[in-house]
């Protein structure tokens, strides 16, 4: 039996040579730009995922300082002196803090010795104060306890104070010279003993007032220091 043959095989057709011109370029110009075509997607895959990718933490509100100490000083010693370089204040304690959020001082077992203008003495000594940060302004709190020397007519400090102030609180202004309290105190002042519900005394003017209802016991047999 005759088995038939497969037909012949046509002749294969080569592509032209414009169309392998063509696919050589393609490929040229596909090896020379993918590495630029693969970082630009990169760059804005990156893009992206930065502008899509949440927040871990919101917007940051400014926090107020907080009134913490920046430093502290163990038992120091502060002096302010004037422009003629005379002493104007020594200011003692066992430990002082600083606050810089409000330039405030805090002394435990605070001691003070003022000196004012005319040569007079203030000794004053209290459980704590709270002042600026030069010391100029203090407030006195806990066991006030205050003595003023005057100057003798001869230039020497007198013997014994003319003032002695007792009580919870005092503020005084240093530079100024002032003295004053909002709360009770006792004063005694050229021989007379004073319960003030409040008093002020400007040294300056020579002057000592009182506040709400105070009582006043006075010797004018006493001599003047």
């Amino acid at each position: 039996m005759a088995t038939l043959a497969p037909p012949p095989a046509g002749p294969r057709r080569a592509l032209p040579r414009g169309g392998q011109a063509w696919l050589w370029r393609l490929q040229s110009l596909l090896s020379s730009y993918l590495p630029l075509l693969l970082m630009a997607l990169l760059a804005a895959g990156t893009w992206w995922l930065v502008k899509n990718t949440p927040l871990l933490d919101g917007p940051m509100e400014p926090v107020p300082p907080r009134h913490i100490p920046d430093y502290r000083m163990e038992g120091f010693e502060l002096q302010r002196f004037d422009a003629q370089g005379q002493q104007r204040f020594r200011i003692e304690g066992s430990e002082m803090r600083h606050y810089p959020d409000t330039d405030t001082i805090e002394i435990d077992q605070v001691r003070l010795r003022a000196l004012g203008r005319d040569g007079s003495l203030t000794l004053a000594t209290a459980r704590r104060a709270v002042g600026n940060g030069d010391g100029s302004e203090l407030q006195l709190q806990g066991d006030v306890s205050v003595e003023r020397y005057e100057v003798l007519p001869g230039g020497e400090l007198s013997a014994s104070p003319r003032l002695r102030m007792d009580g919870d609180f005092l503020h005084a202004f240093l530079d100024r010279e002032l003295l004053r309290s909002h709360l009770p105190m006792r004063l005694r002042y050229a021989g007379g003993d004073i319960q003030a519900r409040s008093f002020e005394y400007d040294h300056l003017n020579g002057r000592l007032s009182f506040g709400g209802r105070s009582h006043a016991r006075l010797d004018p047999r006493s001599p003047r220091p």
